[in-house]
């Protein structure tokens, strides 16, 4: 049978794969194995979609154009990110219901039943294409601001979608998701400076890169000078605050999922402790946390969390 007979040919599913497994990589856990199995499916799915979403926007899609040809385009097309991109919210409205069939890409296809499942909206899917679209326009943020802004396409539609997934969405709640999402999106730039820059993006906000005297040379050096290092730490402590604000979120839910909601806040938390244990000096490469530090973190904030509800 043919994948039009609903089975996938074998290339696809290391395809997938492939993608799926970059979830290793993460600050934070993905889909771990204490969770329940259609919530562990469903947290799979949107991660899938996200990752591929980010990697088409970066330009990190597997060689060969076959994330191009699933979607219907050449395979040349691949790195035409804006013709993918494009394409890829045409796949997306597939899944809600187009009027041209079920998804092409095999990630979306496995999105579709979780969509259903959990009645899920396209607009947090919407979101993350969009900031993907705003990383081929924007290469630099002015202000702060500006940069929330762009977290609140490109990070918190994720949480909102685990609120959704778990069925334990409230106003309260995505309000704390959100800030812990920013944090987590402000977290990977700091850790992600000279990979940013050697893709032509600064995510420090200019008006802090002015106030602590940093250029753009600056951070292209081997090695973070003291004005550097200062703007570092000063983005550290306001994405550890942004955690903090987030943090009670853990404390209003119960059982598996305060333990999942204690991974992604204690993920964050533990990579400001690499990057302030490296000094603050980012510029060789991403400070990672160890894996105990992780769990030491993880185990800390479930200490203490304030219980809610």
């Amino acid at each position: 049978m043919t994948a039009a007979h609903g089975i996938r040919p074998l290339s696809d599913t290391v395809h997938v794969s492939a993608t799926l497994d970059k979830a290793s990589a993460e600050n934070f856990p993905v889909a771990p194995a204490f969770l329940p199995r259609a919530w562990r499916d469903g947290l799979t799915a949107v991660y899938g979609y996200a990752r591929l979403v980010d990697d088409i926007g970066d330009g990190d899609l597997a060689p060969g154009g076959r994330d191009a040809a699933l979607l219907g385009l050449d395979p040349a097309a691949t790195d035409d990110r804006l013709a993918m991109l494009d394409a890829f919210e045409a796949d997306l409205r597939r899944v809600f219901g187009g009027t041209d069939g079920p998804p092409r890409h095999p990630l979306l296809l496995a999105l579709q039943p979780v969509v259903r499942a959990h009645d899920l909206t396209p607009e947090p899917f919407l979101g993350l294409i969009e900031a993907n679209r705003q990383d081929q326009r924007v290469t630099r943020y002015e202000t702060y601001a500006d940069l929330v802004g762009y977290c609140e396409l490109s990070a918190n539609p994720v949480g909102r979608l685990v609120l959704s997934l778990t069925g334990t969405g409230t106003p309260e709640r995505i309000r704390r998701s959100d800030a812990v999402c920013t944090a987590l999106q402000i977290v990977e730039h700091i850790q992600d400076v000279a990979e940013d820059l050697g893709n032509d993006r600064i995510y420090l906000p200019a008006e802090d890169m002015r106030r602590f005297h940093v250029s753009e040379a600056d951070l292209a050096a081997p090695s973070a000078g003291a004005s550097v290092r200062s703007l570092v730490a000063f983005e550290t402590e306001r994405a550890r605050e942004l955690l903090n604000e987030g943090t009670p979120l853990v404390g209003s839910v119960h059982g598996r999922l305060r333990l999942l909601l204690a991974g992604f806040v204690g993920g964050g938390r533990a990579a400001l402790r690499a990057v302030t244990a490296a000094g603050f000096d980012v510029l060789p490469g991403p400070p990672k946390p160890t894996k105990s530090g992780l769990l030491r973190e993880v185990a800390a904030v479930l200490r203490t969390a304030p219980r809610k509800g």
